[in-house]
């Protein structure tokens, strides 16, 4: 986000990201839909959110990875869609739920959850929009970008708190969590899985996706990669 107060830069974001495409704990599913990897943002409907839970996505994605950078922004390259269609194929289905469940627990323990992420953004994303009511007055999507920065901050930091707002069950962090794990899957993911719109993000990073091999550059430093990235459907961009 563009704010010190998220502490998360998009050259960060992209750094860290490259080096594992995904990066969630939990699989991605391939997007059901077909003729995802064409559609424009503003043609998708989406199949697991409701049209205002939509709204709420799509102003979260545009400030998780805003377009005024050096890379493209996650509305682009179609973040929402990816999210939307992991919601609706499964994500979480095969996740083990029992307890118990720790905040601290190490990475390699899995998801420490009680709720699937399904049922996750149902609530996080009512509970946000209950906060920016409350607090601004207007939902989420209509708040300027730096009201809604805070309020994504408040989320990751659980300034905001749910249990105030009548949900002690789930904590604001790990709403937030969940939705910025999957706005950067779906930015580096495979464009199959319906995000990462043209490779764009794979293009801005110099990533090169598919290719059968790249092994003479893989020991070549501080040279831009020339060939450009294939996806696993073997288009070019």
């Amino acid at each position: 986000m563009p704010t010190t107060k998220i502490n998360l830069s998009r050259r960060t974001l992209l750094l860290a990201g490259a080096a594992a495409v995904p990066l969630a704990s939990i699989p991605v599913y391939r997007a059901r839909a077909a003729g995802l990897e064409e559609i424009e943002l503003q043609q998708y409907l989406p199949v697991f959110f409701t049209a205002d839970e939509w709204r709420f996505v799509m102003a979260a994605c545009d400030r998780l990875i805003p377009a005024d950078g050096k890379g493209p922004g996650a509305l682009e390259t179609n973040v929402p869609v990816f999210i939307d269609q992991q919601l609706h194929a499964g994500i979480g289905g095969e996740v083990y739920m029992d307890g118990p469940h720790k905040d601290d627990a190490a990475p390699t323990l899995g998801f420490q959850h009680n709720h699937t992420p399904q049922q996750m953004y149902r609530l996080g994303i009512k509970l946000a929009q209950q906060y920016s009511q409350q607090t601004h007055h207007k939902p989420f999507e209509q708040l300027a970008p730096a009201d809604r920065d805070a309020v994504l901050t408040g989320l990751q930091k659980n300034t905001i708190s749910f249990a105030d707002l009548g949900e002690p069950s789930l904590k604001a962090s790990q709403f937030f969590g969940q939705m910025l794990d999957d706005t950067k899957n779906g930015y580096l993911a495979d464009p199959m899985y319906g995000g990462n719109k043209d490779m764009k993000a794979w293009v801005a990073i110099s990533f090169p996706g598919a290719r059968a091999a790249y092994t003479e550059w893989v020991d070549v430093h501080d040279v831009k990669y020339p060939l450009g990235p294939v996806s696993l459907s073997g288009k070019r961009a």
